[in-house]
Order: structure tokens, then C-alpha cells, then sequence
């Protein structure tokens, strides 16, 4: 089976004074089709710019990224905005909501930009609200959701497209415990409909809830542990 990702030694550095910070240096790395894959780490280990890299929001300066089979990271933006939109959904720490629209309209929007007519688009949206247990606050403004509902609905907004690849980072770390539990839970069902997870995390207990690791310090992989159902995985060393 081809992986749905792959990179190959990719590096990012930042200038800081008269010195170089390597945040993200030499890592390889491969993930198949329907992984949960945590890529954990204390702050300043690099694993945000290593998601950033793997979403296409930066490039990296060194190493080659596959997505897909295709190589990435030479892209125009266009392109690469393009392949964001169809082939990526994002979930970060705090949920990102318009305040004037609807939770529905909130989960609508990526399909709005790929041009889907309004029908189908409402359509995707109700069904990916109540994937994600909303079914009945879809008419909401964000000011009337929980924390935890809030999520939920980024969640949708993230999935509505059907992409290959969901990259989350630290999609917990604003919530309290038993709210952590039921984000992790409804990440356990969209694993198990075959979907692909990245997240990023700071908290073991979080990566405990992945189906394996990647443990990065200092921009570097140090620890891959876990492995797919019926299949090995592949962790290059750095």
C-alpha cells in the first residue's frame, strides 16, 4: 500500500539573532492510509513547525514531503492551497469560529470555497454535524456553544470535505478532562471509519489515546513506538 505521507530528512530553520534555530531537523517519516499517529513532545520540540510542514502552511528548507504520491513541497501556492482544501482538514488548540454565523455555517465553509452548490453543501454539513453528536445544534451561534461543542463543531468543519489527512494540534489543551475524554473518544470513532489522524500533543496520557508515537526533541524524532492493525510502519531515524 502506498503511504498517504512521507518525508524524506526535511529541515525548517529560523534566524534568531546571529544564531539558527533548527526547529524541525532531518526527519523522515512515513504514514500509511488510516494511521492515528500522535507526534508528541515538550514545548520547543519542534512538533508544531513539523505540522505546519506536513499542512503545507510552511515549506520546509531542506528534504522532500510526499502527500499522496505527489511531491509538495515545490508547489506554487495556488496548488498548494488547493491541496490544503481538498486533501487536509485542521483542528487547532482553540476553535476558530465566525461569531456571526451559525454552527452550521461555520461547518459549511470549506465547501463554500471548493464551490459546492448550496444544497449539497448543507447537506455535508448537517451529516458532519451529527457525526460529531450536533445534529441538533446546528442552528447555534458559537457564543451559545460549550468549549467542548465549539470543538465539535471544528471538528465537522474539519471533516466535512472528506479529506485523506486530519492534522490537530493540541485539540485538548483548552478543555477540561472529562471534555478531553469525549474529543479523544469521537477521534477513536473517526480512526475507526478509517480516517487519518495526525495530532500533535504535549500530554502522554493524549498520545496514549493514538494508535502509536513519534516522540520529537529538539526538531528531532527520537522514539516511534506502536504500530497499524495487520501491518508494520516505517519511522526513519533522523
Amino acid at each position: 500500500m502506498q503511504p498517504l505521507l512521507q518525508t524524506v530528512r526535511i529541515s525548517k530553520y529560523y534566524p534568531s539573532g546571529a544564531t539558527v534555530i533548527r526547529a524541525v531537523y532531518g526527519v523522515s517519516l512515513l504514514i500509511k492510509q488510516g494511521e492515528f499517529v500522535a507526534i508528541r513532545g515538550r514545548s520547543g520540540s519542534g512538533k508544531s513547525t513539523l505540522m505546519n510542514l506536513l499542512g503545507l502552511l510552511e515549506r520546509p528548507d531542506t528534504g522532500e514531503y510526499l502527500l499522496q504520491g505527489q511531491a509538495v513541497a515545490e508547489l506554487g501556492e495556488d496548488k498548494r492551497a488547493a491541496l490544503r482544501r481538498h486533501a487536509i482538514g485542521f483542528i487547532f488548540q482553540l476553535p476558530v469560529l465566525l461569531p456571526r454565523a451559525t454552527a452550521l455555517e461555520n461547518v459549511e465553509l470549506p465547501l463554500i470555497y471548493a464551490g459546492v452548490p448550496r444544497p449539497q453543501r448543507r447537506r455535508r454539513a448537517k451529516d458532519a454535524l451529527d457525526r460529531v453528536g450536533l445534529a441538533d445544534r446546528g442552528h447555534h451561534w458559537p457564543s451559545q456553544l460549550s468549549g467542548g461543542e465549539q470543538q465539535r463543531v471544528v471538528i465537522a468543519r474539519a471533516i466535512v470535505n472528506d479529506p485523506a489527512l486530519i492534522l490537530a494540534d493540541e485539540p485538548t489543551g483548552a478543555l477540561d478532562s472529562g471534555t478531553s475524554d469525549e474529543i479523544l473518544s469521537l477521534f477513536e470513532g473517526l480512526h475507526r471509519d478509517g480516517r487519518t489522524i495526525i495530532m500533535v500533543t504535549h500530554a502522554n496520557n493524549v498520545a496514549d489515546r493514538a494508535q502509536r508515537q513519534i516522540t520529537l526533541h529538539d526538531g528531532r524524532i527520537v522514539q516511534g513506538v506502536g504500530s497499524s492493525a495487520g501491518s508494520s510502519f516505517a519511522v526513519v531515524p533522523s
